[in-house]
């Protein structure tokens, strides 16, 4: 060991394969994603790009008209109440909160336990 110190062979070595990885990487023969390869417009032989399916103004306008039509045919008010008083009396909120998850979205969900509750902000 102290013979392959006094020489720097492993220094050397390291040296050797670093270069030898260098030298792979730069000519292509060890492909890494995003550094020596990548996908052109065209496409390689396995990897085909696709286009991405968006959905149109009116089908977005048509989710949101379905959804607004879902929350007003449920009564949501009972569960929201529900989950409030039991937060405001310092109770296992889980069951509450289960049966709401139901029928009420998270946004309606989280404005109503901050309306009890407030909301956590962490101090600087």
């Amino acid at each position: 060991v102290l013979g392959a110190m006094e020489t720097m062979y492993q220094r050397n070595k390291i040296q050797e394969e670093s270069l030898h990885y260098e030298t792979l990487k730069h000519s292509g023969k060890y492909p890494i994603v995003g550094v020596n390869t990548f996908l052109s417009s065209k496409g390689s032989p396995t990897i085909l790009p696709r286009e991405v399916i968006r959905a149109t103004e009116q089908e977005k306008l048509d989710q949101i008209h379905t959804l607004t039509q879902l929350h007003s045919a449920m009564d949501t008010d009972q569960l929201i109440l529900a989950l409030q008083e039991a937060a405001v009396q310092n109770n296992n909120i889980f069951a509450a909160l289960m049966e709401a998850t139901k029928k009420c979205s998270l946004g309606q969900i989280t404005e109503a336990l901050f309306a009890v509750g407030g909301q956590y902000r962490r101090n600087m």
